[in-house]
């Protein structure tokens, strides 16, 4: 195998173009990226022909995200090339992390959605099972962050500026994928005759698997123009309008979410689900066309998973080419499509399932919408007692339609599939009981342990040997070891240099001056009132309240870190941001408290910050209102790491604290049953304010504008909410949520047993590998295998 050394320096002069003497850091990671690249794309060959020659099934995964962070470092570990790539920079003489941490994020996805398919992939590799991710290869994506004067700033994210070092463009891969027009019944057959094209061309970035044993690919699509140019326009003085037609196709492939709260945003958005999911169907018949004949055999050979109703136009896409296109019976076409189709549902949010204006549907995608009627039809004629419809009220239901075109319905934890029984698809389930399966979330342990920390990584390897890394319930050889005061020592020195890391990198970039004996209590999500970011906040308001009537009290420091964006369009969600940051801004300046409490928002989260806050981390808040998280995956990431829970029954959560014990996880709140009794009760949230003065002493300083005096009204919407409907009930839960971080403190006052208790966490939570959610989805939803 070529030396590393040399393959960077090949490649700094043939891909680059730059001599050692003249070349900058940004210069060095892409030769490096290049050198580990080769590598990857030598097993990605080797899979891809292992693939044809066996004539293995594919599982195909459609998603709009896939927030897979930076890549050069996942490469360099999963490869096993750090000791190499470390020794080669030396004789170089440039800084590994300096050159690994130029690397931009791609910017393609935002929260739990996105990163699931991102270590779904990774693990398909690792497993060996043939696959494509599909996606859109957004410029700009969701956007990037800044806080100003505690304001959420939304800027484009600018990835792209640069030539993105993993991805292979494909020119000769583009489909047509039209939009409106006029449907033609000729005889049997429809023809939908289109008013207005752009095309879809494919840009491939290859996955590999831990040892490089495997690799996968990402396919994302771009907008392209048919026409690019209108040259007799520009002749005649149209500059601008003879480039219309690109600028028109490439909004397709900008941003992430577009806005729907204006017509314009939600025509893009559904234009968006169908230019990627049109395209990827094309490119998977294309696929399995140059290998088989009998279209019949499409299911043996194709399995195809919808991550979320984003994709849910693929139903109706698939009857539209195997019936319109290819002539099959509309019958056999709903049959063969439906045993190809999967749905994965991410939400217990009714307001959540996507549903479309049937007069939108019916303008950009006419045939789809007599589909639509005609699949609907089929299953009421199927189904006489049914109850609900993929069509009703003026809506294109898009969960429905999913649920109805799937052999497979998942959910992503054992408590949400059994509240989409009883809830969102409760008369569907009684119509199919046997279609909704679980298989609960995992994460991959290579980003997530070994690369992220790797200081854990190496103390689990001293202690039980590498094979956790692909078998992670092999962390379980650790629960021996928990009791051993020299490992216990070692884990919590692993753990203090982490949170020492993180403190000087929050001192460099936001001037935070923090301790690494404090108590690091960290919430990182997408922004949203379920999750509850203003719990947090209204406990941190009562605790500095209590600090400094009693600053002499034994008070546990902390500090309380939030990161995550809230969607541009909710303003309620942005203005928790922002009196997050307004309750920093006080607290944080308070002479009386500020060595007892910090809080701070941390800007424009991502993977990369996420890699760093985990590790670090000591409290994790998982704190969403009982029933509606589906899963979360941050809970297991932070399990994983040595971070303790604080948490409801929610989600994952409850699996956790399983698996971890309920000695080890600090339980708060409300059951989902008891959360759907709550809500009956008139006035539930003035008669908890009325029991517990430490909330309503904490509301009354949101209210009177102690955090915003220059505008003393700035949050009273907030307080209002909490006080009057509060349909989330952070009210009802507040009391038990005190309690809750009282104990947290008690126990992090004995840090033997804090340790103890989080070394307990990582030791029994390696049953939420991502490996093993793959095998559960290749068993009991793809019935798929590994080709390894």
């Amino acid at each position: 195998m070529p030396d590393m050394k040399d393959e960077i320096l090949r490649h700094l002069a043939y891909s680059v173009g730059k001599d050692p003497e003249h070349a900058q850091t940004r210069d060095w990671r892409m030769a490096l990226s290049f050198a580990i690249r080769d590598r990857v794309v030598d097993s990605w060959f080797a899979a891809t022909r292992r693939t044809y020659e066996a004539g293995a099934k594919r599982v195909y995964y459609l998603s709009m995200e896939f927030l897979i962070g930076r890549l050069l470092e996942d490469g360099i570990v999963n490869l096993r090339l750090l000791d190499d790539v470390r020794g080669a920079c030396l004789a170089l003489g440039i800084d590994y992390d300096t050159v690994v941490h130029d690397e931009p994020d791609a910017a393609l996805g935002n929260g739990g959605l996105g990163r699931l398919a991102a270590c779904f992939l990774e693990s398909l590799s690792t497993i060996g099972c043939p696959a494509y991710g599909y996606g859109i290869r957004y410029e700009h994506g969701l956007f990037r962050q800044s806080i100003v004067e505690g304001r959420q700033i939304e800027a484009p994210e600018t990835w792209l500026e640069e030539p993105h070092a993993w991805e292979f463009e494909r020119p000769e891969v583009r489909y047509r994928i039209g939009f409106g027009g006029v449907v033609a019944e000729t005889g049997q057959q429809a023809v939908w005759s289109p008013a207005e094209a752009v095309e879809a061309q494919a840009f491939d970035t290859p996955v590999v698997g831990w040892q490089g044993r495997w690799a996968n690919t990402l396919r994302l699509w771009s907008g392209k123009a048919v026409s690019a140019f209108d040259l007799d326009r520009f002749n005649r003085g149209e500059y601008a309008g003879a480039a219309e037609p690109e600028a028109a196709a490439r909004t397709l492939s900008r941003v992430l979410y577009p806005d729907d709260t204006t017509e314009q945003g939600k025509e893009l958005r559904l234009k968006q689900e169908y230019f990627f999911t049109a395209a990827s169907l094309a490119d998977i018949l294309r696929r399995f066309d140059s290998e088989h004949g009998d279209i019949r055999a499409l299911p043996a050979k194709v399995a195809i998973q919808l991550n979320d109703t984003h994709p849910a136009i693929a139903g109706p896409e698939l009857v539209r080419l195997l019936h319109d296109v290819r002539g099959l019976s509309f019958a056999e076409a709903v049959e063969t499509a439906r045993a190809m189709l999967n749905y994965t549902n991410h939400t217990l949010l009714p307001e959540a399932l996507e549903a479309w204006p049937e007069s939108l549907m019916g303008r950009l995608l006419p045939r789809h919408l007599e589909l639509i009627d005609r699949i609907d039809a089929l299953h009421a004629k199927e189904n006489p007692t049914r109850k609900v419809s993929a069509r009703s009220d003026g809506q294109v239901r898009m969960g429905e339609l999913s649920f109805i075109m799937a052999q497979r319905v998942n959910g992503v934890s054992a408590l949400h599939t059994e509240l989409m029984k009883t809830t969102v698809f409760a008369e569907l389930h009684r119509l199919h009981a046997e279609r909704i399966v679980n298989q609960t979330n995992g994460v991959t342990p290579r980003r997530w342990v070994l690369n992220a920390n790797p200081r854990l990584s190496a103390l689990i390897t001293d202690t039980i040997g590498d094979g956790w890394v692909d078998d992670l319930e092999q962390l379980q050889g650790l629960e021996p070891h928990v009791d051993d005061p020299s490992f216990l020592d070692a884990y919590a020195e692993a753990k203090r240099a982490n949170k020492a890391e993180l403190a000087d990198h929050l001192s460099e970039h936001l001037g935070l001056q923090l301790h690494p004996d404090w108590m690091f209590d960290v919430q990182i999500k997408r922004m949203h009132e379920y999750k509850r970011q203003h719990l947090n906040i209204l406990e941190a308001i009562a605790l500095w309240q209590a600090i400094r009537e009693t600053p002499d009290a034994d008070w546990t420091p902390r500090v309380k870190l939030f990161a995550g964006k809230a969607a541009p369009g909710y303003f309620f969600a942005k203005d928790i941001i922002r009196l997050i940051n307004d309750v920093a801004h006080v607290v944080n300046a308070d002479p009386k408290t500020r060595h007892l409490l910090q809080i701070a928002f941390l800007p424009n989260y991502n993977v990369s910050l996420a890699e760093r806050l985990i590790p670090a981390a000591d409290l994790s808040e998982q704190i969403s209102t009982a029933g509606k998280e589906a899963s979360g995956t941050g809970n297991m990431k932070f399990a994983l790491n040595g971070a303790l829970t604080i948490g409801t029954l929610d989600g994952a959560n409850v699996e956790i604290r399983d698996r971890v014990g309920a000695d080890n996880f600090f339980l708060f709140g409300m059951t989902a049953d008891e959360v759907v009794e709550r809500r009956k009760v008139k006035d539930h949230a003035a008669q908890a304010i009325a029991a517990d003065p430490r909330l309503a002493r904490a509301i009354a300083a949101i209210a009177d504008g102690v955090f915003s005096p220059g505008e003393p009204k700035r949050f009273a919407h907030i307080a209002e909410n909490i006080s009057g409907p509060d349909y989330f009930l952070v009210s009802s839960d507040f009391s038990d949520y005190w309690r809750a971080q009282r104990e947290v403190d008690a126990a992090y006052a004995e840090p033997a047993h804090w340790m103890r208790m989080a070394a307990l966490n990582t030791a029994r939570s390696g049953w939420f590998s991502s490996d093993r959610t793959i095998h559960g989805y290749m068993d009991e939803v793809w019935n798929a295998v590994s080709v390894l």
